[in-house]
Parts: C-alpha cells; sequence; structure tokens
C-alpha cells in the first residue's frame, strides 16, 4: 500500500471540462502519449498531488490505493477537429445527448478513452485515490503489463473505457493474435496442386468451422475468429510462393487461451502458426463492492445502473490475470462510436460519469480519510 495518503482536492466543473478538452486536443496515437502524459501530471502537481511519468510512459499518481482509478493515454490515430457544438437530432439518435442544445465535445479519443481518463483524474483528486494513466492500451497494453509487475495490488480497481454514465462494465471477452506462414514451389497456376495462399485459406476456413456456433448463442459466449492482414505471392527470386497470414481470436469466459489455441492448432496441416501472448478473458461478479458501490452511485444520480460485458478486450482482461481484487470497468462515452470518424461526448455525461466515480471512490475509501 502506498504510504502517502493525500487530502481531497476540490476540482471545478470548469477545470475538469478543460483538463478534458485539452487532453483531447493533444495528439495522442499510440506511442506519442507524452505530450497528453506531460498535461496530465501538469494536472496533479498544481493540484498537489504527486505525480511522474513512469520508464514505460505511464502516468503515475500514488495516494489511497482503496481503490486504483485507471485508464489508457493512447488512442488510435485520427484527426477529428476538436471543437463543441450544441447537440442536434443525428446526437440524440446515436445516445449521444439527452436533449438538443447539450454541449457535445468532437475529437479523437473523447470517448476511447480520453472521456473516462480525465474523469478519473478529477475524481482521483477530488477524493485523494490512487491514479494510473497507461500506454499503449490500443496496441500491446505494455502500459499495464509493466503496471502488474510494478506496483502492489490495490484494494480494487476501475479501470476507465466508454460505459456510458449509467453503465458497469464487468465483463470483456479474452484475445489471441496469430501468425501463421505457408511456403510452396512455385508453378504454373494451371496445375491443380495448392499453393502457399490456398493452404492459408484452407487453414483458415478449417478454422472458422471449428469455432462455428449457433448465429443465436450471445457473441459475448462465442469465440469470434477474425483474419486482420494477409501478404502472399511469388518470392523475390522467383522459386516459391510464400504466404503470412495474421489472424485473431477472441475468448470467452467459458474457454481458456489454450483451448482455443489447441483447436486452431488441430486443423493445421501445412504451414506453422506462431501466438503472441495471449489476454485472458474476465468475468467479475455483480456482487463485489466496486459493483456494488457504482450502483449505488448510479441511483444516486436518479438513474438504472446497467450491468454490461463487452466482446473486445480491455486492460481490466490483464489486471483481472494478476492482480486477485474486485474491479469494473467504467467511462462516459458511448462506446458504438470507439475509433469512429465522428467520436464525440456529451460533456454533462462527462460531468455525471466524473460525480459517479468520485461516490464510488468515497465510497471504497471509506473512513480511511
Amino acid at each position: 500500500m502506498n504510504a502517502s495518503k493525500p487530502e481531497p482536492t476540490d476540482v471545478t466543473p470548469e477545470n475538469a471540462r478543460n483538463l478534458l478538452t485539452d487532453l483531447v486536443s493533444i495528439s495522442s496515437p499510440s506511442g506519442e502519449e507524452r505530450e497528453a502524459a506531460e498535461r496530465l501530471v501538469e494536472f496533479f502537481t498544481a493540484n498537489g498531488r504527486e505525480a511522474w511519468i513512469d520508464d514505460v510512459g505511464n502516468v503515475r499518481a500514488p495516494a489511497d490505493d482503496a481503490v486504483l482509478l485507471t485508464s489508457h493515454v493512447d488512442t488510435v490515430p485520427g484527426e477529428i477537429p476538436v471543437e463543441v457544438r450544441p447537440a442536434d437530432a443525428d446526437d440524440l439518435e446515436a445516445e449521444v445527448a439527452s436533449e438538443e442544445g447539450e454541449d457535445v465535445l468532437w475529437g479523437r479519443g473523447s470517448v476511447d478513452a480520453t472521456g473516462p481518463l480525465a474523469a478519473m483524474a478529477v475524481a482521483a483528486v477530488r477524493t485523494g485515490v490512487s491514479f494510473v494513466g497507461v500506454v499503449g492500451e490500443e496496441t500491446n497494453s505494455r502500459g499495464a503489463r509493466h503496471l502488474v509487475v510494478d506496483r502492489e495490488e490495490p484494494d480494487a480497481v476501475v479501470n476507465g473505457e466508454p460505459s456510458g454514465a449509467t453503465g458497469i462494465t464487468l465483463g470483456y471477452r479474452g484475445f489471441l493474435a496469430g501468425t501463421y506462414v505457408a511456403t510452396s514451389e512455385s508453378g504454373h497456376t494451371s496445375r491443380p496442386e495448392p499453393n502457399a495462399i490456398q493452404h492459408a485459406i484452407d487453414w483458415w476456413t478449417a478454422v472458422e468451422d471449428a469455432f462455428a456456433d449457433d448465429e443465436y448463442h450471445p457473441v459475448f459466449e462465442r469465440v469470434t475468429a477474425k483474419p486482420v492482414d494477409v501478404d502472399g505471392g511469388s518470392s523475390a527470386d522467383g522459386l516459391s510462393v510464400e504466404t503470412t497470414l495474421e489472424v485473431q481470436l477472441r475468448i470467452p469466459p467459458t474457454l481458456t487461451a489454450d483451448a482455443v489455441r489447441e483447436t486452431a492448432e488441430a486443423e493445421l496441416e501445412i504451414g506453422t502458426v506462431s501466438w503472441a501472448e495471449p489476454i485472458p478473458p474476465v468475468m467479475e461478479s455483480p456482487r463485489t463492492e466496486v459493483a456494488r458501490a457504482f450502483r449505488a452511485a448510479i441511483r444516486e444520480q436518479d438513474a438504472d445502473p446497467r450491468l454490461l460485458r463487452k466482446t473486445g478486450t480491455s486492460d481490466m482482461n490483464l489486471y483481472a490475470g494478476t492482480w486477485d481484487c474486485p474491479m469494473a470497468t467504467y467511462g462516459p462515452g458511448n462506446s458504438d462510436l470507439d475509433h469512429a470518424p465522428n467520436e464525440r461526448l456529451s460533456l454533462s455525461e462527462f460531468d455525471r460519469s466524473v460525480s459517479v466515480l468520485e461516490s464510488v471512490a468515497t465510497d471504497l475509501r471509506g473512513d480511511t480519510q
């Protein structure tokens, strides 16, 4: 546990929104998070909190480990002009705003996950709990992987990703990435023997068939198999045909990465496949003190809490795979707008999410202040 337990410091709603707008205005695709990280450090130090950037680029602001608030600093690439506009009918239809005229912030990362990141930074200062902004979540999760081996386990974790101001995400599927490689002798295309490209197609078709499931089975409970990149053709010397196929599989909590890998490899007759380190699935109980604190905080906002399971993967998977403490994922924003060209966030929803996080952190901190 961290010995330092700073007193809560007030952050005005205006300053909270300013932090959000500043961070969204700073381009921070994976690998280029430094400027945004420095803005976060500036925010914490200006509010009397110790903060620094660690060896991999994470922003560390340790305090009371009754709960660790953490989200990712990086975004996917893409330029979206940063501006605040009044909500219109399209915003209402997309469930971005609750009424026309409400202020909506446009910009890359406003939803995934700079909105949750800024909300957590503000709530951490207001309540005196620990905060980490991690890097590389959109690529290899290098920040979260470093964090779980470089700090002690907190009492609880709240991970920042868009769930909407009333959503509590308790489950994510796991992730397994592989690279298939095959080589065959070159020959005239009139010959019937399959080449390396066909071998790759045959293997992946067999893998998809192996994981085929009833379409009425919930997606969260299925394995989703997707090819994400392919490169193939004649070798430079013209003597062979070469193929490389990059694939990704999403793993439901009912299966392990080993089981999914074994099923895929069982269909392998020609070629080889190498696997990256998997990310395990996670499904947290709705009865933990973290989930209970969120339900109470959302009801304080005169809203009905929603328990969510996401078909993707987040850093919470890594935290749950290493730390044996209760956790959940939460943050403002409509996740349907993740990575989208029209990514935008209601500022009133941002305000509500800060209030929810503040209530949750205060609840979990209890009488330790």
